[in-house]
């Protein structure tokens, strides 16, 4: 269980990450934590993230299995930004300020750098296996 939440927490500051990375590169996804609240906001919108990767982006990677394998697998990045376009549509403390494209190229950057992020700070959680 701490495992879990320690996972969550990462992926929140994963998400706070890609929006300092994104807003300097003048892209539109943007993160509100300002106090407590905020943060807490943050981890309810990290949880509809999670929720909806576990269960809308793996409805959508098998529908799109066959363009994906064309790909070489890179259609899952488009997957991955827009279940993070749909979360970021609820307010939960991410969001995405730009319509359109543009909108679409930040929640496509902002998939990237969580998934990096995650991974990086990832390797610092202890494994459960006992060797």
């Amino acid at each position: 269980m701490t495992r879990l939440i320690l996972r969550w927490v990462l992926l929140a500051l994963s998400v706070i990450g890609a929006s300092l990375v994104c807003q300097a590169l003048n892209l539109g996804f943007e993160v509100s934590v300002r106090d407590t609240a905020g943060f807490l906001k943050l981890l309810a919108g990290v949880l509809v993230l999670s929720f909806l990767n576990a269960t809308l982006g793996r409805l959508i990677r098998f529908v799109t299995l066959p363009l994906s394998c064309i790909t070489l697998g890179l259609f899952s990045l488009v997957v991955n930004a827009a279940v993070l376009w749909f979360a970021a549509s609820f307010g939960l403390g991410f969001s995405i300020a730009e319509p359109g494209a543009k909108g679409f190229l930040a929640a496509f950057v902002a998939s990237i750098l969580i998934s990096f992020i995650n991974g990086v700070l990832g390797i610092f959680l202890p494994d459960d296996r006992d060797d």
